[in-house]
């Protein structure tokens, strides 16, 4: 009987104390695993200087200059608490630039995807030549924005120009492209377009190539047609891609500064006077540093607003397969 009970006994609470094995193992998990942690932030640690030298601490600089007022030199000159921000907020030249900014955004971000997305859907299909093309079509991509402006702006020249040159055959009267406030952001916003055809169409293009051809074969085999097939099978699976690349539009639209810093300098009567542009003339053009650091602080907000709107809105719409 007392044999069974020893048996029966709960363990000794000594009994349940980790073996010095069990322990000296725990000990090298530890270790191994603090030292691939030490590993992995010595191979992100050049990353993480150059992000803190170029985007942290520019980020926290601005802040900082947002409180205060500068002298030309950029040197602290009094505190100013938020004096800027309600400078900018009051000012009708901030409302004006921010809805030229919205403007410009609205013309080439659906334009500059719908084109890049025809082009890709058109040079698809695995015919002959159809490389040269495809290169045609990325070769945007390669060119800076300042060669680009420079060429449009040969382009949109009122008497020595290509476009007017072709509106006179048609016996169409020349535009002024960019000295006049009816046509400057149109104009702007087509070189833009053009500017970003070709990161938009090698990313649509790499998301149609995507697609599995067995997709295309099963659809045929149901009778579906061309239109059916694109807007019923094809849109719905490059989705991601389109997400991707309306989201770095909005952002390089809000962005943008070369083009219209050469094309037009935010003219005629601030007709493209993005908020960027009114950003630089304010810091380096009026030496206001201060009531620029606020608009780029305002700016950053607003970006981050626009892009939490674009995943709240359309990320449920996406199809990840």
């Amino acid at each position: 009987m007392s044999t069974v009970q020893d048996h029966l006994r709960p363990p000794h609470p000594k009994s349940e104390r980790p073996s010095t094995a069990e322990r000296t193992g725990r000990r090298t998990l530890r270790s191994a695993a603090l030292r691939e942690h030490l590993l992995a932030y010595g191979f992100l640690a050049p990353s993480l200087a150059l992000f803190a030298v170029f985007l942290f601490y520019p980020l926290l600089k601005s802040v900082y200059l947002s409180l205060h007022l500068t002298d030309p030199r950029g040197r602290i000159a009094a505190y100013a608490g938020l004096d800027n921000f309600t400078e900018l907020f009051t000012s009708d030249k901030f409302y004006q630039s921010l809805q030229v900014t919205l403007s410009f955004t609205l013309l080439t971000v659906p334009t500059g995807i719908a084109l890049a997305l025809l082009l890709a859907a058109l040079s698809h299909n695995k015919l002959r030549g159809m490389k040269v093309f495809q290169f045609i079509f990325s070769l945007p991509v390669a060119i800076s924005v300042g060669t680009g402006s420079v060429i449009w702006m040969m382009l949109f020249h009122p008497t020595l120009g290509t476009l007017n040159y072709f509106l006179s055959l048609l016996g169409v009267e020349g535009i002024r492209w960019l000295s006049d406030p009816a046509w400057a952001l149109y104009s702007v916003s087509i070189m833009t377009v053009w500017m970003n055809l070709g990161f938009n169409y090698i990313v649509l293009l790499s998301g149609l190539q995507s697609v599995p051809e067995e997709i295309y074969d099963s659809a045929k085999i149901d009778g579906s047609g061309p239109l059916r097939t694109f807007f019923g099978l094809t849109l719905p699976l490059i989705s991601p891609t389109l997400f991707f690349s309306g989201i770095v539009s909005v952002i390089g639209a809000f962005q943008s500064f070369g083009q219209i810093h050469i094309l037009t300098k935010g003219g005629p009567m601030n007709s493209t006077d993005v908020i960027v542009f009114n950003i630089y003339e304010d810091a380096f053009v009026n030496f206001r540093f201060g009531i620029g650091s606020a608009q780029a602080l305002v700016l950053f907000a607003v970006i981050l607003l626009l892009t939490i709107v674009q995943f709240r809105m359309f990320e449920r719409k996406v199809h990840y397969q």
